[in-house]
């Protein structure tokens, strides 16, 4: 039989209002549990610091300690998406969260009865960053499992404005609680904290597995051809490659000026601690306001142009920061970078987590988190090297190579497509 005409067909109706999220009780209730669990991570971040500087005194051992992390967490974090896309992200992310329990409350333990040692510290930043490696592909990975594709910007919206907040508000009450209860207080609610996710992530199904091959088709890759497939995966996407490239150029040329070159700018131009401070509030504050203005963007459109369009700004900033080195236009050009940061990240989450098969998408995502946290270092040392001859230099070398390679991005045909 032939088709009906396509004038029998009835005319569409009126566009279906897409619900919030939040109105989704796994997805809320993810939301909940990880926000209780960022929380927690704030308070780990300001007592073991303070815990390190208290043993030894040494502003060399905290760097140690705190850089003990990036090993393990670059050099596994492949071998995580892997993991995630071979069994699923909810277990992935209850056993990382349930490590991550034990490791904390043990060390709070060890402080509670005087027996802590630096050694401890090593072995529990090193066994952070691993969990790190595996816990961060999972996080994006399960979003799309749990929300319509419609909803995942405002999904990925409310994700990463928790984290925002979390570290506007977080470091107060931290410090207040070491004041008064001692660090192994402050390590102890971390530990708790994680019991918030552990329980959302436990009321929340798998997601249905891929079936299983039929008799005679190839087994499943082992783990380093799966590895491969995923990075494979990058390279013969022109679109997903040029944005893996812009990503890791702005954490290279970022990383380094906001972590190294404000704290620097506070302490040898400024004289004050409160200076830093306020300097990485504002950047922070722009972030949340981006962050919440792409999770309202209904229908975005050119996202590689807006992608490659705040790179330019952005380096165009790092450069006014060095050559102007005045507090408040410092501040006002750290809120207006962060705004723009926010807004493509919301963007750009959802477009990967759309145009991903969700079979390969752990693995995909852990190369963006690589490009992210794996040049993390790196930037930090050139920063170090850079702000140890000239501060001015170090911002305004950082953003011409940020803006330079961003005006390029814009002349290719991958990025200008992205929409």
């Amino acid at each position: 039989m032939s088709e009906p005409a396509i004038a029998s067909q009835p005319a569409p109706g009126p566009p279906v209002a897409v619900r919030h999220p939040i109105t989704l009780p796994h997805f809320r209730n993810l939301w909940i549990g990880g926000t209780v669990s960022l929380l927690g991570d704030q308070f780990y971040l300001v007592a073991l610091p303070w815990l390190t500087l208290q043993l030894t005194g040494s502003s060399l051992a905290l760097g140690t300690v705190l850089m003990a992390a990036g090993i393990p967490r670059a050099a596994l974090m492949l071998i995580g998406g892997a993991v995630t896309d071979r069994f699923s992200p909810r277990r992935v992310l209850m056993t990382t969260a349930a490590i991550r329990s034990v490791l904390v409350g043990t060390v709070a333990a060890l402080v509670w009865l005087d027996l802590i040692r630096l050694w401890q510290l090593y072995v529990l930043t090193l066994a952070f960053g691993v969990v790190d490696a595996f816990s961060f592909p999972a996080g994006p990975t399960l979003i799309p499992t749990l929300v319509k594709p419609e909803q995942l910007r405002p999904a990925n919206s409310l994700m990463q404005s928790s984290a925002v907040v979390t570290q506007m508000i977080g470091p107060a009450p931290a410090g207040l609680i070491i004041r008064h209860s001692g660090i192994a207080g402050a390590l102890l609610f971390d530990a708790l904290s994680f019991l918030g996710v552990i329980a959302a992530l436990f009321r929340i199904p798998d997601p249905p597995k891929a079936p299983a091959p039929a008799a005679g088709a190839p087994a499943r890759p082992g783990m380093l051809p799966s590895i491969a497939e995923g990075l494979r995966a990058v390279r013969n996407d022109p679109a997903l490659l040029a944005l893996m490239v812009l990503s890791a150029t702005v954490n290279l040329c970022v990383s380094g000026p906001v972590g190294v070159g404000l704290a620097s700018l506070a302490k040898f131009q400024f004289g004050s601690a409160a200076a830093f401070g306020t300097f990485l509030s504002c950047f922070s504050g722009g972030t949340l306001v981006g962050l919440l203005l792409g999770g309202l963007v209904k229908r975005p459109r050119r996202r590689g142009l807006q992608f490659a369009g705040m790179c330019v700004l952005g380096g165009l900033e790092l450069i006014a920061i060095g050559l102007v080195l005045k507090a408040a236009v410092i501040a006002v050009l750290l809120a207006l970078m962060g705004a723009g940061v926010g807004f493509v990240n919301i963007q750009f989450s959802a477009w990967i987590q759309l145009r991903v098969e969700r079979a390969i998408l752990g693995r995909v995502m852990s190369v963006l988190m690589f490009t992210a946290v794996g040049l993390i270092p790196v930037s930090y040392a050139v920063a170090g090297v850079l702000a140890s001859w000239s501060l001015p230099a170090l911002f305004v070398s950082a953003g011409a190579v940020l803006a330079t390679v961003a005006t390029l991005a814009l002349t290719r045909q991958a990025v200008r497509a992205i929409d």
